[in-house]
């Protein structure tokens, strides 16, 4: 027995030390050590046969096309970047370890782009990341052929990732996109918005190592975590004089444009997500980030409309919160296109006081409450109400009149809000204002830049390989969820305020989800296929964005002098005249083109493109309508924005002639109006079947009202009819009267 026992314990012991170890990184790897993509160059034949089809497409509608149009996604992450990690563990039905490598193999071979970013999140990259990544992005470059003609490029970059608890502390998240790759002209470290960033970094080794025989991909964790924390930070000082080692911060806008003006590189810097309120405070605004140092106008130049996170472009007058005449914050009343999250607080707490049988007096009380409750939390109303679900909350917070919406919209992040807000503190007679380019990209976090050409929901953020198995995890990980068989407390309003974890945003996962896209494309007017002709395209705003599609579109000012493109600034008293042109995408093919398979092998095809690859056929899909949005922007402190905004200005309906469809047009009334404007087209294609093309699947009245939630993963199908899209980037057209009417 004294053998067996101490058998016993000797095993026990081996378990323990081996479980610690896996806990503390010691079995564990590096995701994106390996730094060479699978695929060699993509066939010239290839890359020859697209540049033609679209000269063939712009002579057909009489565009220019001395330019190529170029399609690239500027907005991706791997599994370097902390929350991609989590979202691809196989526990959560993810792929497992998604490298830089990776993503070059999948945007040359599985999407077939021309350019692109990698954007890993900075707060949760060490310098052997970094390294590593410089590396990959290199070799992608090396394996794409002639550098002044090569299948694809590859950008470096990197994503500084900012979420404020308070509105006025919040300034999101921005893509800082270099020029170039070599070691003279880029940054010895990407620059953070804050320390730390990897999740269950405060789990004891032994929970970790626990979870690792679950998913020996915690041991990759643990490992990441362990590097990460040796580490340190970089004290005050010139970057080029901090240690090239530590890991470097910026807290706030002024100081990333501090910081990256001292590295003196070119760079460009890309807000995102500015609408998309999972991480935006209810009340936060973009007019903060016009004022003074807040703005860099040499460098923070585009503006991501959209991304597999949804739409920023709109701007509604609704609030999700709002202020008494003490400005104290209240919960606003409903309105037929908007429920407030707070409003359908009080509604799920009455509704479940009133089936206990409690006196209407007593459950309008508890609603009160219920509603100030959800204001006080801001965007973790969800978190307020106990074992709530998605059919509780049923499109709170989201815009019904939107065409794929961020999550819980906040409309004073939009795109068109930021175009037609001014900042009169420096010269009331010169008013300070933002002129940016608009683009789209993925913000996909599976390496995979550019999954827009087919509608899979396994290539969007909210898909998961084997979407029961992930799902099901999430659903026991919640705090809060309910048990349908357990009656729910009709006093469930305890708000859980300033705490934060790993798992707070899984709160939400099932209507989170239903908000996720296979995400978008840049499109740039170049004059060549090279890095340099890219950049200044880049640097020029002469680019678009489309929501995935390839979609062909040209918008320019008609001048004495010639049109000038999309993205011009100028200054005039004459009637501007405009003229937009646009071509459908092509339809595509089920499956892979050869070089494809060719390039990657079966296995590394199923891996990264599931199977299904940019496949055009010779058919071009119709455009169905042309929306030209004209903003005015403000001349006065306070100008109401909704009266500014006017989308859509002009609109056009075409034939449906696959050849395109194109408008010439004028304002009348710019001469006489005394006022600057900013002019953009929207272009829309027929509508298909798209991956969450109707979210949340909402049964409506007859006012459009959400009456339920019908969850895609209950019936197994996550496609709705909606319509790709196209934006131009912005004409800016100045009248010089409006600055000596001020």
């Amino acid at each position: 027995m004294r053998t067996f026992l101490t058998l016993i314990g000797i095993l026990l012991l081996v378990a323990t030390v081996s479980i610690w170890m896996k806990g503390s990184g010691s079995f564990g790897t590096i995701d994106g050590v390996r730094v060479e993509p699978t695929g060699g160059v993509r066939p010239d034949e290839r890359v020859a046969a697209v540049a033609a089809d679209q000269r063939l497409a712009a002579h057909a509608i009489g565009a220019p096309a001395e330019k190529q149009i170029l399609f690239g996604d500027l907005h991706v992450h791997t599994t370097l970047s902390s929350d991609a990690f989590m979202m691809n563990l196989p526990m959560l039905g993810g792929a497992g370890a998604l490298s830089p490598a990776d993503a070059c193999d999948f945007a040359r071979h599985c999407a077939a782009l021309d350019f692109w970013s990698i954007n890993d999140h900075a707060n949760g990259l060490y310098p052997e990341d970094w390294r590593n990544t410089v590396d990959a992005i290199r070799e992608c470059n090396a394996r794409s052929g002639d550098a002044q003609n090569p299948d694809t490029v590859a950008f470096l970059g990197w994503e500084w990732t900012q979420a404020g608890l308070t509105p006025g502390e919040h300034y999101g998240h921005k893509n800082v996109v270099l020029a170039h790759t070599d070691d003279e002209r880029i940054p010895t470290r990407p620059i953070a918005a804050k320390q730390g960033g990897l999740l269950m970094q405060s789990a004891s080794p032994f929970v970790r190592g626990g979870l690792a025989l679950v998913d020996d991909r915690f041991s990759d964790l643990s490992r990441r975590i362990a590097d990460y924390t040796d580490a340190p930070y970089c004290g005050a000082g010139h970057v080029r004089e901090l240690d090239p080692n530590c890991r470097e911060v910026a807290t706030t806008p002024p100081e990333l444009f501090r910081k990256l003006d001292e590295w003196g590189h070119d760079a460009i810097v890309i807000p995102h997500g500015t609408a998309w309120g999972v991480y935006t405070p209810p009340g936060s605004s973009w007019s903060k980030q016009l004022k003074g140092v807040m703005h860099d106008s040499d460098r923070q130049t585009l503006l991501e409309v959209y991304s597999g996170h949804g739409d920023s472009e709109v701007y509604r007058d609704w609030r999700a919160v709002s202020t008494n005449a003490n400005g104290d914050l209240i919960c606003p009343e409903e309105r037929t296109n908007y429920l407030p999250p707070c409003r359908q607080a009080g509604k799920i707490i009455e509704r479940r006081c009133l089936a206990e049988g409690a006196s209407p007096d007593e459950c309008a009380a508890r609603a009160e409450t219920a509603r100030q409750n959800a204001v006080v939390a801001g965007k973790d109303y969800v978190v307020t109400i106990e074992g709530s679900n998605a059919s509780d909350w049923l499109d709170a917070g989201q815009c019904r009149d939107c065409a794929q919406p961020s999550f819980n919209y906040v409309s004073t992040g939009s795109a068109q809000y930021i175009a037609a807000i001014s900042d009169f503190d420096d010269d009331p007679n010169v008013p300070r204002r933002f002129r940016m380019g608009f683009m789209a990209s993925s913000d996909n976090h599976s390496a995979r830049p550019g999954t827009g050409y087919k509608e899979l929901r396994a290539m969007s953020d909210g898909g998961f390989d084997r979407p029961e198995e992930g799902l099901s995890f999430i659903r026991e990980l919640r705090a809060g969820e309910g048990d349908e068989e357990r009656p729910m407390p009709a006093e469930s309003t305890a708000v859980i305020i300033g705490e934060t974890s790993p798992f707070t945003a899984l709160a939400d996962v099932e209507r989170t989800g239903s908000f996720q896209y296979t995400g978008g494309l840049i499109a740039a007017h170049a004059a060549g296929r090279d890095r340099d002709s890219i950049w200044n395209a880049l640097e020029n705003n002469t680019v678009y964005g489309t929501s995935g599609p390839r979609i062909l579109l040209w918008f320019e000012l008609m001048t004495e002098s010639g049109p000038m493109p999309m993205g011009t600034e100028i200054e005039t008293t004459e009637i501007p005249t405009f003229r937009v042109r646009a071509v459908g995408s092509h339809e595509q093919k089920p499956g892979c083109p050869q070089d494809s398979l060719d390039a990657l092998g079966p296995e590394q095809l199923e891996r990264l493109c599931l199977g299904e690859c940019a496949n055009p056929s010779d058919v071009r899909r119709p455009i169905e309508r042309i929306d030209v949005i004209r903003i005015r922007p403000q001349t006065f402190e306070g100008e109401d924005i909704a009266s500014l905004v006017e989308d859509p200005w002009r609109s056009f309906e075409c034939d449906g002639n696959l050849t395109g469809c194109s408008a010439t047009f004028s304002d009348t009334e710019f001469q006489t109006s005394g006022r600057d404007a900013v002019y953009y087209a929207r272009v829309f294609e027929t509508s298909k079947p798209t991956a969450n093309g109707t979210p949340l699947n909402c049964e409506q009245d007859a006012e459009g009202r959400c009456l339920e939630v019908v969850s895609c993963e209950d019936t197994g199908d996550c496609l709705g009819l909606d319509r790709p899209r196209a934006w131009s980037s912005p004409i800016y057209v100045d009248h010089p009267e409006a600055r000596r009417r001020r």
